[in-house]
């Protein structure tokens, strides 16, 4: 099994990045449904003012080929289309557990 952990720093007031986030959080905690390979997913906002990270996702998949059919599925691709103008920076990291 991998596991699939991202991270997400949004641009804009914390209002305005607050607004992307949730609806972000809400596209991505659909994609379970529409991705076979997604064994589960959890996505969390960032409660803590004093971290600049807005978002963060863990998403479970069987293999490392399974990370990259996640990632080109055109639902998730959609749902990361939701970030653009709003991306400042991302971080990801995949380990085998």
């Amino acid at each position: 099994m991998v596991k699939h952990i991202v991270t997400f720093q949004l641009q804009g007031t914390p209002e305005e990045r607050r607004e992307i986030a949730g609806k972000f959080a809400e596209a991505l905690m659909a994609l379970p449904a529409q991705i076979d390979v997604l064994e589960s997913m959890e996505v969390g906002l960032n409660e803590n003012p004093a971290e600049d990270w807005d978002v963060v996702l863990t998403a479970i998949v069987p293999t490392m080929a399974d990370v990259a059919t996640y990632a080109n599925h055109p639902a998730h691709v959609a749902a990361a289309g939701l970030l653009a103008g709003h991306k400042k920076a991302r971080t990801c990291v995949d380990y085998i557990f």
